[in-house]
C-alpha cells in the first residue's frame, strides 16, 4: 500500500511540531494553561514527545489508523493552549493578534486532516 501525500505530510507535520517542542521549548511553555498541575516546560516535553509518538504510529500502515485517531484527539486536547494565546495576546501588535487568534479556526481543518489520514488507512 501506498503513503498518500496527505499521510506522508501529517507524519511530516507531527514529527516537526514534535521535534520543534522539544529542542525549542520556551515559546511552548507559554502556552500552557496555568491550570494544569506541575510545570509548564514538563507538559511542553509531554505534548513534544506525543507529537512525535502519533507521527510514528501515522507513518507505519499497521498502527496508521489508531495513530490518525490520536493525532485528532491530540489536536483536541491543545485547543486550551490556542486559546490561551489568543487571550495572552490581545494587546499585542495586529500582526501577532492576527496569528493568536487564526490559529483557532485552524484546529478544525488539521483535526479534519488527521481524520481524513484514519478513513484512508480502513
Amino acid at each position: 500500500m501506498t503513503d498518500s501525500l496527505a499521510t506522508r505530510r501529517l507524519v511530516s507535520f507531527m514529527a516537526a511540531m514534535g521535534a520543534a517542542h522539544l529542542l525549542v521549548p520556551r515559546p511552548f511553555d507559554t502556552l500552557v494553561p496555568e491550570r494544569l498541575p506541575g510545570r509548564r516546560r514538563g507538559w511542553t516535553y509531554a505534548s513534544g514527545v506525543a507529537e512525535l509518538a502519533c507521527a510514528a504510529a501515522v507513518a507505519y500502515p499497521r498502527t496508521r489508523r489508531a495513530g490518525a485517531l490520536a493525532t485528532a484527539g491530540l489536536m483536541v486536547a491543545v485547543f486550551p493552549a490556542n486559546l490561551k494565546m489568543a487571550r495572552d495576546w490581545r494587546r499585542r501588535s495586529w500582526p501577532l493578534r492576527v496569528v493568536a487568534y487564526g490559529r483557532l479556526p485552524l484546529q478544525v481543518p488539521l483535526i479534519g486532516w488527521a481524520l481524513h489520514v484514519a478513513r484512508e488507512a480502513d
